[in-house]
């Protein structure tokens, strides 16, 4: 790889991403492939911490490796595989694990979060998969780790673990930073204006997925939350407006003062078609690209596997010399 700084980032497979996670995050992704070496992850290790259903979490990686390709990721200039098919995750894992306090793991507020929610399968694995969260970083001595506001205290465990390694051992893992992107814009529910855009929330017409179809998109615009006025601006008090003109900014590129000259005059019922219009146009070409990489399941197979390999040879290098370090006896 060229002699760039190196960004990790994982993506957990829930199947389709929602809005909200494309403007948020992985349209984002592209960009840095010019800049960065980027390795990159479908994370389903990370999603038995809560049980799963074998055929649907099968689907749900293969159409999240699928989506993340259709969305800009190129296998040519990236590392892109699924993290169960590294082993050397796993192995980082234990060692790192074996360097990590219990008392570190028992403040994580995610832990506390997902335990409330799954009280009947609190298992070790909900508890310790920071740990893991940490060897996919380090199993590449990543420089750079994309994280959003609920992810930064892994970043900054994983910087413990690394931190205390090195004390025991030599200096070793770089401290890896987080790379805080421009901001990508915050999509909330079109239902509830106030809570953040979720494929969990109740309500389908809350959420636009990005695999949704013209007709669904626009439909579910139509049926967006706003509020009693009728003036079409970017204020406090205007949650649903404001949502709206936040997506139809970040998918046409105009400002705020732009789109309510555009729309000056005009009714909301004109406004929320014109959003639903530019977001399925402008998903288009992801849907397009998504079908046709779902239907060639020998060439996903194949993207899927060489990234397998790719992510395999460079980590392997790295997870030898900690064995070495840790004291563990040269198989070869």
């Amino acid at each position: 790889m060229e002699d760039k700084k190196l960004i990790f980032s994982g993506i957990q497979p829930t199947g389709t991403f929602t809005l909200g996670n494309y403007i948020g995050a992985v349209r984002n992704w592209a960009p840095l492939q010019d800049e960065y070496n980027c390795i990159y992850c479908v994370v389903d290790m990370h999603a038995i911490t809560v049980r799963q259903d074998p055929v649907k979490l099968r689907q749900n990686t293969l159409n999240s490796y699928a989506l993340l390709m259709a969305c800009g990721i190129d296998v040519e200039k990236s590392i892109l595989f699924i993290q169960s098919h590294v082993k050397t995750h796993a192995e980082l894992s234990w060692i790192l694990g074996c360097n990590t306090q219990f008392g570190e793991l028992s403040r994580m507020t995610q832990f506390k979060d997902k335990s409330q929610k799954h009280a009947d399968d609190v298992n070790s694995g909900l508890f310790t998969y920071p740990v893991l969260m940490a060897a996919d970083i380090l199993a590449y001595n990543a420089d750079l780790v994309p994280v959003g506001v609920d992810q930064k205290q892994h970043l900054e465990l994983a910087r413990n673990i690394a931190q205390r390694f090195n004390q025991r051992y030599g200096d070793f893992f770089k401290l890896p930073e987080p790379y805080i992107a421009e901001i990508g814009a915050k999509v909330m529910s079109l239902q509830d204006p106030t809570k953040k855009m979720s494929k969990s929330d109740e309500n389908p017409n809350s959420v636009i997925l990005i695999l949704d179809d013209k007709d669904t998109i626009i439909r579910k615009f139509k049926r967006a939350v706003t509020d009693s006025e009728t003036e079409i601006c970017y204020r406090d008090g205007k949650d649903g407006i404001n949502n709206l003109m936040t997506i139809y900014s970040s998918v046409t590129g105009k400002n705020f003062a732009e789109i309510e000259s555009e729309f000056a005059g005009k009714g909301y019922g004109d406004f929320k078609l014109a959003v639903g219009e530019a977001v399925a146009d402008h998903l288009e070409p992801v849907r397009n690209e998504f079908a046709r990489l779902s239907a060639d399941k020998a060439y996903l197979k194949k993207c899927y596997t060489e990234g397998a390999e790719k992510a395999l040879r460079y980590s392997q290098r790295i997870v030898s010399k900690v064995y070495r370090k840790v004291g563990f006896v040269d198989r070869t």
